[in-house]
């Protein structure tokens, strides 16, 4: 059994550039006032969601492992 994501959205942050959507439609949507928010808080660990977090223009997108709070993106310094 693969990772577990716990997935947010920053919306004071957020532009609603839509990059998350288009890196992985599946995981972001837009609302009406063009703000992203995860389809799921919680998703299985994969590549078109670290792709969004790691395109986002302003990094609203964080990503934890479920369980331990373990940074997956950004990455700790």
């Amino acid at each position: 059994m693969g990772d577990r994501w716990q997935v947010e959205v920053d919306r004071s942050l957020c532009i609603g550039s839509a990059q998350c959507v288009h890196h992985a439609a599946d995981g972001f949507r837009l609302d009406a006032g063009r703000q992203s928010h995860p389809v799921e808080a919680e998703a299985d660990a994969n590549e078109k969601i670290l792709a969004a977090a790691e395109n986002c223009p302003v990094e609203a997108i964080t990503i934890t492992l479920l369980g331990s709070g373990e940074a997956v993106f950004p990455p700790e310094e």
